[in-house]
């Protein structure tokens, strides 16, 4: 008989939680991350390498004998709050989360090993809107070389492997040397995406892609809403900081009754989606309800993230409308998240098909 869960921070959780908020706190301040979107290089590769190499916090999802921590989701999820939370410009939900759940369905050690300690940076070659389960497109498989191009591969800039879908149903690595990756236009600067062209690239098949980019997006969609909630969190927190210091007819602007209405419903939002977030990251970690779980935080992480931010805009005024203040890095956090492995929308028709409740 299972038990109900306990979607409580641990004290574990809450102490990991304290740690990755200081070193975000002292190397990742909002005027670093905007400058950082303004030149070539848009990722924190000294940052990730604290938190990767140095915290460990790369292979919290892979088991000690292969160089990680042997953690849960529960603890990858407490990680990718505080990366929201400062929208950090580091591969952790596209390296740590989803490459890192590819190679644990296909058993690869070697890479997975890499990968735990930081050495490595993974990235699966899969579009970044697609949704668990849905179709994704491949490249041509012929005497053991790729051949083909795909588009909106998240963070592949600051890939060393990429692992990559064939035709023939294999899942390869291939280096990032064997590749031409182009930069694309985004709407979020701080997870750039990018086209990865392959003409001929050696490659190495790890096993079947179908299994394992589903278990990898399935994973992403879960503790994506767990960034989605530090999006949200830092929007609602700051919000309400600007608002008691702000002042109109020398009154507080957060006096105001109806602002304090619109505050009230955004704190509801956000408690909500706490819920769901711990719930997804719990599924997953239990291995219980995991696809339902998935769908109910994904169905609702993204409008809550971007309605938290939009009115973060909002509610700071003309402040809120500038480039230096970093409200609009979230704003387009929450859009781009908002479609990252599957739209609310089609996490809600998942829902419906899971628990039997299609539209007539």
């Amino acid at each position: 008989m299972s038990t109900e869960p306990d979607l409580l921070y641990t004290e574990e959780e809450e102490a990991l939680r304290a740690a990755v908020r200081d070193l975000l706190t002292d190397h990742c301040a909002a005027p670093d991350v905007i400058a950082r979107t303004e030149s070539d290089a848009p990722h924190d590769l000294a940052l990730w390498k604290t938190l990767a190499a140095t915290m460990g916090l790369a292979g919290l999802l892979v088991p000690e004998e292969l160089g990680g921590q042997g953690a849960t989701h529960r603890e990858a999820a407490v990680v990718l709050e505080e990366l929201g939370r400062s929208v950090a410009p580091v591969p952790y939900l596209t390296s740590a989360v989803v490459a890192t759940e590819a190679l644990l369905a296909c058993g690869d050690t070697e890479l997975l090993t890499q990968l735990a300690t930081g050495r490595s940076v993974g990235a699966l070659a899969v579009a970044l809107h697609h949704a668990p389960g849905a179709a994704h497109r491949t490249v041509r498989v012929e005497n053991g070389t790729l051949h083909g191009e795909l588009t909106g591969i998240a963070d592949a800039a600051a890939a060393d492997v990429l692992l990559v879908p064939g035709d023939d149903g294999g899942l390869y690595a291939v280096t990032a040397d064997a590749v031409t990756v182009t930069p694309q236009t985004s709407l979020d600067l701080t997870r750039p995406l990018a086209t990865v062209a392959l003409d001929g690239a050696a490659a190495r098949r790890l096993g079947d892609a179908e299994p394992a980019v589903r278990r990898a997006l399935r994973a992403a969609a879960g503790l994506l809403a767990s960034e989605q909630l530090g999006v949200a969190d830092w929007a609602l927190t700051e919000t309400v900081r600007y608002l008691k210091e702000r002042k109109q007819f020398n009154r507080p602007v957060g006096g105001f009754q109806a602002l304090k209405h619109r505050l009230a419903q955004l704190w509801l939002e956000v408690v909500n989606l706490r819920a769901a977030a711990r719930a997804a990251a719990d599924a997953l970690a239990s291995g219980e309800d995991t696809d339902v779980s998935v769908a109910v935080a994904q169905a609702y992480a993204a409008p809550v993230a971007v309605h938290a931010t939009e009115e973060a805009l909002q509610l700071h005024g003309g402040l809120g409308m500038t480039w230096e203040h970093p409200i609009h890095l979230y704003l387009k956090r929450a859009k781009a998240d908002s479609l990252a492995y599957g739209t609310a929308g089609a996490h809600r028709e998942a829902l419906a098909g899971l628990v039997g409740l299609q539209a007539p």
